[in-house]
């Protein structure tokens, strides 16, 4: 896309596109149509902003260095992700719900009328068409990542294998895997090359970021469970966190900027440096979590989980782009995306959905009987509606502790091993190629096809 169309093209587009989605999202009732609605504007958000941060990374570091440029990325990604979290929570609880939407609408107008006045269409090489794209391929590795997505969120829901859904769903998900493998073996120019595999630590790298969107799934899961339904907390209450969260994901880019960049030290000890953030916010959280706390005494847990998550996350794209060459680096990042922003969160998601289930109906099996015995025991008229309020709090407290406890086993397992294994993924960083020279070796690869035919 950078290649054929103007960055004032690909910047307009995008912003239109995320105008339009917004724009018609609140009218829809069509479910399918949403999530088409949905599956557009997230093309339009990540064009827009690899064509913004693509535009201005010689601004921010010359000589291309990428252990600058992706910490500094993920201040805006994840800096952006916590303050739309605070503007959605006011905005629905003073508002509605639909006013988010407005307000993203007039932002892209507003987008749109700088990018018409204040920017020219430019190239940075010599058109290049759209030539041997697989499109289909495309939609195929989409369309698999749909399938999990679903089968992992909707799969409590069905409860799971008792369900003919998820059974004839999983079939489907083995199925089309096999379609877009073979696709990729047989096709002259996959979207995802059968090369791109064999790189050495690739394999390594997109299992560790399954494991750690994994671990971060308690957030979504059992944050949300301790804050409605233990605490009770207003919206605008657990969402002042955020800005706690805000803080540590800004402290822990700047830090793996000095850590890569200034003191060029070894990329698996600060990886090992993330994932120990990361057991300290499970560790804060399993030994702060009761309902007699306050709300403040939860903020530096929070903070540790996003100095963890904005380490963790630059760390894993350097070491994703030192070791592989710049023809398949983008493939990969596809796929380390589809990993990193879906499998690895409705995994765990899943995972901690089921844990809780399990524990809460287990707990409640073992401690019910207290019920009876405080009833027999009481001569006086027993309050059981008062009485079962608190204890169901209680139970679902010491559950979300238990799934936390495996968590930090399972965190400190990985951890281990990292301090065990010390060797760094790559200490010197490679030049990157020019955008003009990368065009005439694509162009010359055709011609040559095209002799050889």
């Amino acid at each position: 896309m950078k290649f054929r169309f103007t960055n004032k093209t690909l910047l307009s587009a995008a912003a239109a596109g995320v105008l339009a989605c917004n724009l018609a999202a609140p009218h829809v009732t069509v479910l399918p149509l949403l999530w088409a609605i949905c599956f557009v504007e997230g093309i339009c958000k990540i064009q827009g902003t690899f064509e913004c941060m693509s535009n201005i990374q010689l601004w921010m570091t010359p000589k291309r260095d990428f252990t600058v440029f992706f910490p500094m990325l993920h201040i805006v990604i994840l800096g952006s992700m916590q303050v739309s979290d605070f503007l959605a929570t006011h905005l629905m609880y003073h508002y509605h719900w639909t006013y988010m939407h407005w307000f993203v609408a007039g932002l892209m107008m507003v987008d749109l009328l700088v990018i018409t006045v204040c920017t020219r269409h430019f190239r940075v090489v010599k058109k290049f068409p759209l030539f041997g794209i697989d499109w289909l391929g495309g939609l195929l590795w989409a369309l698999l990542l749909l399938e999990v997505a679903f089968f992992f969120c909707y799969g409590d829901w069905y409860d799971w294998w008792n369900s003919p859904v998820i059974r004839v769903l999983a079939a489907v998900i083995v199925l089309t895997l096999a379609v877009c493998v073979g696709r990729m073996l047989h096709v002259r120019h996959p979207f995802l090359e059968p090369k791109m595999w064999t790189y050495r630590n690739l394999l390594p790298v997109l299992a560790l970021i399954t494991l750690v969107e994994a671990f971060l799934a308690t957030e979504h899961v059992l944050e949300e469970v301790f804050y409605e339904d233990v605490m009770h907390y207003e919206a605008l209450v657990s969402v002042r966190l955020d800005w706690l969260v805000l803080a540590g994901a800004v402290a822990g880019c700047l830090f793996a900027c000095w850590w890569m960049h200034v003191r060029r030290f070894s990329y698996l000890r600060l990886i090992a440096v993330g994932i120990a953030f990361l057991t300290c916010y499970l560790v804060g959280f399993y030994f702060t979590l009761s309902a007699d706390i306050h709300i403040s005494q939860l903020y530096l847990p929070v903070a540790c989980r996003g100095f963890a998550y904005a380490v963790l996350s630059a760390t894993f794209m350097v070491c994703l782009e030192e070791i592989m060459t710049f023809q398949h680096f983008f493939q990969a990042l596809s796929v380390f995306n589809m990993l990193h922003m879906v499998v690895g969160g409705v995994l765990g998601a899943a995972i901690c959905t089921e844990a809780f289930s399990h524990y809460v109906s287990d707990n409640l099996a073992r401690y019910g009987a207290a019920i009876d015995n405080v009833s027999s025991g009481c001569s006086a008229v027993f309050a059981l509606g008062e009485y079962m309020e608190g204890f169901m709090s209680r139970m679902m407290e010491v559950s979300i502790k238990q799934i936390y406890g495996w968590v930090i086993y399972a965190c400190l397992f990985l951890l281990l091993l990292f301090l065990l294994y010390d060797a760094p993924i790559r200490r010197e960083l490679k030049r990157m190629p020019y955008w003009r020279k990368l065009r005439k070796e694509i162009a010359d690869s055709f011609k040559g096809k095209q002799d050889a035919s």
